[in-house]
Order: C-alpha cells, then sequence, then structure tokens
C-alpha cells in the first residue's frame, strides 16, 4: 500500500506531496496571490459557520446525490480543471485524475491548458460527465476549434473561466524563477535535484506544454505570459454569449462575484454560474465564497446550477457550500497533492476522504439526503 492511500485526511496528502515535489512544483499549487491572504481565509472562513443538528433522525441510508452540468451525480463534488496535470505527476497527470473520477463516478473537467490531448483524457474517463474549460482568447478561431475538438472527444459541458483576463501577481513563481512549462536555470536545476525521483519521472516522460494547441508558439514564455498576451482583455458579455451559443449545451460562467453578474451570466446563455475566487490565485482580499453564495442563490432561478470552489479541505466544506446555496463543488488542490503524492492513487484517496467526510457529516446532522441540507443547521460564529 502506497503512502499516499494511507493518508487520512487532504493535509496528509498535502504534506506527502511537498515531499515528493520540487520547492517550485510545490510553491505553484500551493501558492496564491500577493499576500496570500484570500488563500487563507478561504480554508479558514468555514470554520467561521459553525454546525447543529438534527436528533433521532433514520440515517440508516445517506442520498448524496446532486447535479453537475445538468447530469445526476452520485457525489456533490466533481474535479476541477487545473492546468498542466503533469507538472505534478510528469508520466500521466490529467489521465490519472480522469481514471479516478471514472472510478468515483464524478464529473471531470479538463483545462484549456491541459498537459494531456483530449481524447486521451475521454478515453480514461468514457462513462462520467466530462467539461471543458476554456478562456477567451483574442484568436477566437482558436475557442472555436478547441470547442468543436471537445465535442468530437465526448465532453458534454463547457465552463468560461472570466477571472484571468490578466494573471494574478503569483510571487512564489518568480522567486522560485518557476515557468509553466519549466525552464532550466540555477535555482530550478537545485530544487529538481533535490528530488531526484521527481526528476526522473521529467526525464523518462514526455516535455509538459499545452498539447492541445501543437501549433501555438509560446515562445518559452510560460502560461502567464501567455494569459498576459494572447487572451482578450476586450472581452464582454456578448462574447461570453458568442461562447454559449457556440457550444450549445450545459455552459458555466466561471469567476463570477457579484449577484448582478450571476443574473447577466444566466441572461447571456449560462446554465450554471460558477462561484470562484480562482484558488486565492488572482484577486487578493477578495471575499470568501462560502460569504457570497445566498446573494447568488437569491438572484437566479433554482433551476440554475450554483458551483462553488475554494478552500475545500474537508468534507464538511463541501455540506457548508451546499448548505449556503451551491448545487454542487468543485475540488483543485485537493486532489492536486493527492495526484503529487501518489498519481491515481492518490486522486482516489483525497476522493475517498471526502466521500467520506461527506456520508458522515450529513449522517451526524441528522439530515440523510443531500437535497435537503439548507442554511437553519449553520451558524455564523460572532
Amino acid at each position: 500500500m502506497s503512502k499516499a492511500s494511507r493518508a487520512i485526511n487532504i493535509d496528509d496528502l498535502r504534506t506527502l506531496a511537498k515531499a515528493r515535489l520540487p520547492r517550485m512544483v510545490f510553491d505553484y499549487i500551493d501558492g496564491g496571490a500577493e499576500d496570500e491572504i484570500t488563500l487563507r481565509r478561504s480554508v479558514d472562513r468555514y470554520a467561521d459557520y459553525e454546525l447543529q443538528w438534527n436528533s433521532l433522525v433514520d440515517i440508516s441510508k445517506i442520498d448524496t446525490t446532486t447535479t453537475v452540468f445538468g447530469q445526476p451525480s452520485p457525489l456533490p463534488f466533481f474535479i476541477a480543471p487545473t492546468a498542466a496535470s503533469r507538472l505534478f505527476h510528469p508520466k500521466e497527470g490529467e489521465l490519472a485524475v480522469a481514471r479516478a473520477a471514472q472510478k468515483a463516478g464524478i464529473a471531470y473537467s479538463a483545462s484549456t491548458l491541459a498537459s494531456q490531448k483530449l481524447a486521451d483524457i475521454s478515453a480514461a474517463a468514457p462513462d462520467v460527465p466530462k467539461i471543458i474549460q476554456i478562456y477567451v482568447w483574442k484568436d477566437r478561431g482558436i475557442v472555436k476549434e478547441l470547442l468543436d475538438r471537445a465535442k468530437e472527444a465526448g465532453f458534454t459541458g463547457c465552463v468560461l473561466t472570466v477571472d484571468t483576463i490578466v494573471a494574478g501577481a503569483r510571487e512564489r513563481d518568480p522567486r522560485n524563477r518557476f515557468t509553466v512549462p519549466p525552464r532550466l536555470n540555477r535555482k530550478t536545476v537545485s530544487q529538481a535535484l533535490a528530488r531526484p525521483g521527481y526528476l526522473m519521472d521529467m526525464f523518462t516522460s514526455p516535455k509538459i506544454g499545452p498539447v492541445n494547441f501543437e501549433g501555438l508558439d509560446t515562445g518559452g514564455r510560460g502560461v502567464m505570459n501567455v494569459i498576459n498576451e494572447l487572451f482578450d482583455r476586450t472581452m464582454t458579455w456578448k462574447d461570453a454569449e458568442w461562447m454559449a451559443n457556440e457550444w450549445g449545451g450545459p455552459f458555466a460562467i466561471k469567476g463570477v462575484a457579484t449577484a448582478e453578474d450571476a443574473v447577466r451570466a444566466v441572461d447571456h446563455g449560462a446554465s450554471a454560474v460558477w462561484v470562484s475566487n480562482h484558488g486565492g490565485r488572482q484577486i487578493d482580499t477578495s471575499v470568501p465564497v462560502i460569504d457570497l453564495l445566498p446573494e447568488m442563490r437569491a438572484a437566479v432561478s433554482p433551476k440554475i446550477e450554483i458551483i462553488a470552489d475554494g478552500g475545500v479541505r474537508r468534507g464538511s466544506h463541501v455540506l457548508k457550500l451546499i448548505a449556503r446555496g451551491a448545487t454542487s463543488v468543485a475540488i483543485g488542490r485537493a486532489y492536486l497533492y493527492g495526484l503529487a503524492a501518489g498519481g491515481e492513487a492518490g486522486v482516489n484517496r483525497a476522493i475517498r476522504i471526502l466521500k467520506d467526510d461527506v456520508e458522515r457529516g450529513l449522517g451526524l446532522l441528522g439530515v440523510p439526503r443531500l437535497a435537503d441540507l439548507d442554511e437553519t443547521l449553520l451558524r455564523l460564529r460572532s
């Protein structure tokens, strides 16, 4: 049994990931923007919402089902899109995550900047909902081509990320002289040499890059420079509506932070509103997502899915987001720590930890059906 398979909680997987990865790569997962206040508060804020429970309720059957991009899901959380997952597990990256999603029966979201091809990801998770994440490129032809290839590969949902028109100031990366894909320099080489297992995996694996854009010349500039140079800063709601129409299926807008924008998202073709602060990697001191959810839920129809992410490390965090108005929850760092710690087995463990937490939590709350969970059992600590 691997060390990752013995992890008790997500923080155990984080510790194992830190021991496995060179510092520069671990910091890329673990870090946030500027002073990292949002990064910390996204996790800490969950503790301010305290729980009550119902007594003497029959909890012999626990129902954790919900809806994700219009399709039934056995669990209330799914895989969020994260760029270049082979950075954290050079041999397989996204394929290891997709297989874990397939095993758990939960949806998988592929990043525009994935390091495995969409067709290969789809083949690794043939029976679960698959979602393609996109940005607004200056070249609309790039967007259309990617959407067409995603449809051909069997992806049924699409999410437009709107909070990354300008790259956030992620200060750990320049301090480590780190880029995506990595470039060799004195600092990155010395850090890699300190993790020989990871270095061997890198040397015996194909070059990491945005393989779904083989014709795209990044010129060694790295992902952050690509964002700043190739993403369209003139994007408006009309562009979002064009993408929703171009996709023609379940469509979410990710990175929404106000109730007014939630309404605009729906008015311009979104079937789901994805409330996110990008893992604390964009605007520092942004409002924790759990605080935003009630106004978002009040602003849109109950038929509109609300997806939430940010700082999820426990099943209780998932349940609190659902209680505050989310339909489902996307997990990012939680599974990336597992991927870095032990590949597919590590992701399996991350999913299992959260699954057990959610089931146990519903039982302890005396709410056997996730659909019945609401704010009545939450108290905000003064």
